[in-house]
């Protein structure tokens, strides 16, 4: 299944915080860091490989535990590749920073899944939009996750 949808970071709505691409960059290097504070359910993250533009993580979830790599393409993307194993979903995350003019941010969520489409039952259709909602309802608490983080309203990492 492939997915995709743009978030608008900055608007011209005075009760958002206009954030800059920096702080939007530091978020998302945060969020990829420091899982736990973004993903329910995620009881701890340990980091298997560091290099400046990678990361190799192991993600534990109860007695589940899924490896995933993330690259990092500086002040522009992170990408997530998750292992498939032992007949799990596989596949990936890329969030972009999509710049259009000045302060227009915004944010491109790709997901590439194993997930089979061919089964065009009223089921098959149903689980696809949950799962399609799912990953919206969470790439927006992500932003929101982000604008705190940015604002200062949250610990452990300030993003100023």
């Amino acid at each position: 299944m492939n997915f995709e949808h743009l978030i608008q970071i900055n608007a011209d709505d005075p009760a958002l915080p206009t954030l800059t691409r920096e702080q939007l960059w530091q978020g998302l290097v945060l969020r990829a860091e420091q899982p736990q504070l973004f993903v329910i359910g995620l009881d701890s993250c340990i980091v298997r490989e560091r290099t400046d533009t990678m990361l190799e993580r192991e993600l534990h979830y109860g007695s589940a535990t899924v490896r995933d790599r993330v690259t990092f393409t500086p002040n522009q993307q992170v990408r997530y590749d998750i292992h498939a194993a032992d007949g799990e979903i596989g596949g990936s995350l890329t969030m972009t920073i999509e710049e259009r003019g000045e302060r227009e941010l915004f944010l491109r969520f790709e997901y590439r899944t194993t997930l089979a489409v061919t089964d065009d039952s009223e089921e098959a259709r149903q689980t696809h939009e949950i799962v399609k909602e799912a990953y919206r309802t969470s790439d927006i608490d992500t932003v929101r996750l982000i604008r705190e983080y940015a604002q200062g309203r949250q610990d452990p990492n300030p993003l100023h």
